[in-house]
């Protein structure tokens, strides 16, 4: 390894990456970092489309990136590869929204009717689709979906399926608002929804214990983000993975002692939201390859079942060999 490699690394500015950005997450001997602030759907400091910029044009040597559109360039044989680092999580049911005069009440009524996702390929499009057919009964076949995104990785789409795109960039409060569209399943919602220009409400009506039982039947926070590299650099630096997972677990143990005073946020509450929240689900962001076998293998199967991946592989492909016994 040449000395002094350093590192560029694209990430959102999540609290659990501030370690990174504030330059208090230490590199090994040899290594360093250059952290660049960068967004996918937002323009942040360095940046935006970080997902596109690292599949396209290797903008950077290692990334948050995508689950699903990874799943995607892995079934595809794209010189991309993982170390099982999962910087991103969501529940599909938070962010799942209906008017608030509607009386859509279960997944079951979305049947026939036409919702709004970002991409199709988009990890929380992915997730509440799959949920949508294996969790709740409803095929997502049977609805018909508004795009408003490209797509990182082409694909067929199934036949049968009903897609619609819109111009990039429409925002999909405003079509559910005046009623082109019935629901909107968006990771980023956007400020007509957030800042309650649109009246809406999430469809879950008791979101918060919808999302409980899940976790309790599953045991994760279903994951949204990986980080991924280029193969040939790990080629050339065969320990640097495991200096990744490193940097990461220095970014969680440090992000989580910023809870520890109940002043470090502006939210008068934090610090019972953060007692609340380790008594519901204790650290669900443990990273590894074996403590999120499952959770992954269940994307692989949404992926297959939605035609974005041609086969079932087995989650080991998707990560540097030397990483999954962790």
């Amino acid at each position: 390894m040449p000395d002094g490699l350093e590192i560029k690394i694209a990430l959102d500015r999540y609290d659990r990456h501030f370690p990174f950005f504030d330059g208090t997450v230490i590199a090994p001997e040899n290594y360093s970092y250059r952290a660049l602030q960068v967004g996918q759907s937002d323009h942040l400091r360095d940046g935006t489309d970080r997902h596109g910029q690292m599949i396209h044009l290797h903008a950077f040597d290692v990334a948050e990136f995508s689950m699903s559109t990874f799943l995607m360039a892995i079934d595809r044989g794209l010189p991309l590869i993982g170390v099982p680092v999962f910087p991103r999580r969501l529940f599909s049911q938070s962010c799942m929204f209906v008017r608030a005069d509607s009386d859509i009440e279960h997944p079951r009524d979305l049947i026939g009717l036409r919702v709004g996702l970002s991409s199709f390929q988009t990890t929380l499009s992915l997730l509440a689709k799959g949920d949508l057919k294996f969790e709740y009964g409803v095929e997502w076949e049977r609805i018909k979906w508004l795009l408003t995104t490209d797509e990182k990785v082409m694909f067929d789409p199934k036949p049968g399926v009903i897609i619609d795109r819109a111009p990039k960039g429409t925002d999909l409060g405003l079509l559910l608002g005046c009623g082109e569209i019935d629901a909107v399943f968006i990771p980023h919602p956007p400020p007509s929804i957030m800042k309650g220009k649109v009246p809406t409400r999430r469809l879950f009506k008791d979101t918060q214990a919808e999302e409980q039982r899940y976790f309790t039947k599953y045991g994760w926070w279903p994951i949204m983000h990986v980080v991924a590299m280029h193969e040939d650099l790990v080629a050339r630096n065969p320990g640097l993975p495991h200096v990744l997972m490193d940097m990461f677990q220095q970014a969680h143990e440090i992000n989580q002692d910023y809870y520890t005073d109940p002043n470090w946020s502006r939210l008068p509450w934090i610090r019972f939201l953060y007692e609340e929240s380790t008594a519901a689900f204790g650290d669900p962001w443990i990273n590894g390859f074996k403590h999120n076998r499952a959770n992954i293998e269940q994307f692989i199967r949404y992926s297959h079942d939605q035609g974005l991946i041609r086969e079932k592989y087995a989650a080991e492909r998707l990560f540097v060999a030397s990483t999954l016994d962790s």
